[in-house]
């Protein structure tokens, strides 16, 4: 039997939070290693085992992975999460790096000084209704998923980005009817329903303990 995924990194989202997502949707089990002392994250960084000195790292098929978008890219194509052909990958991608791009804010969000948040909040609110979500609205008109017909890596990252949206502007969606039934439809899938369970391994929105403790941990 193979051994589980095991992931490297805080406990907390951040970068990582998108590889919980996508492993749990394709129905993988894993494993986590979370770190929250500057000695144990030292050590990992003069394992050698992080390409460019910094986490996710993800430990799958005897493989040591680093850099999100790698990581999401090999998860997506071992278990058929990436599309059936070149053409359809590329528009999967294309929806990711926009999902990326808008979690990001997100991500920073926490990071910021007090005085920089609302306004940061504003800005994650415009960038939803104007540029982001109009695209996957439009994009999901008389379809169940973003390419091709079947669940994608673009499907599972995108309700990610809904949530993590609507966890500061919770009426977002609203002028948004294809993305509202999206959110219900994908959040049924069985898989991706388990992980949106008390209990499971995704992590809550951070608090100042797990920006804390990223800080001490990096700087």
């Amino acid at each position: 039997m193979a051994a589980k995924p095991k992931l490297h990194y805080f406990n907390g989202r951040g970068r990582m939070e998108c590889v919980r997502w996508l492993l749990s949707a394709a129905g993988v089990a894993f494993d986590e290693q979370l770190y929250d002392s500057k000695e144990e994250y030292e050590k990992l960084l003069k394992s050698g085992d992080l390409m460019f000195q910094q986490v996710p790292l993800v430990e799958i098929d005897g493989l040591k992975l680093v850099q999100t978008r790698a990581i999401l890219s090999y998860i997506a194509g071992k278990y058929n999460l990436y599309g059936k052909d070149l053409k359809e990958r590329a528009y999967i991608d294309m929806y990711v790096e926009g999902v990326c791009e808008l979690v990001l804010l997100v991500l920073l969000s926490f990071f910021l000084p007090e005085d920089d948040k609302e306004k940061q909040r504003c800005l994650i609110k415009d960038k939803a209704l104007h540029r982001y979500f109009p695209v996957y609205n439009k994009a999901l008109e008389n379809q169940d998923f973003l390419v091709g017909n079947q669940l994608s890596m673009a499907d599972v990252l995108l309700l990610d980005a809904i949530l993590s949206v609507q966890e500061f502007h919770d009426d977002i969606l609203q002028d948004f009817p294809n993305l509202q039934a999206f959110k219900e439809r994908i959040s049924e899938i069985p898989t991706i329903n388990k992980f949106l369970q008390p209990g499971s391994q995704r992590k809550p929105m951070a608090d100042a303990v797990y920006v804390e403790t990223v800080k001490k941990l990096l700087y």
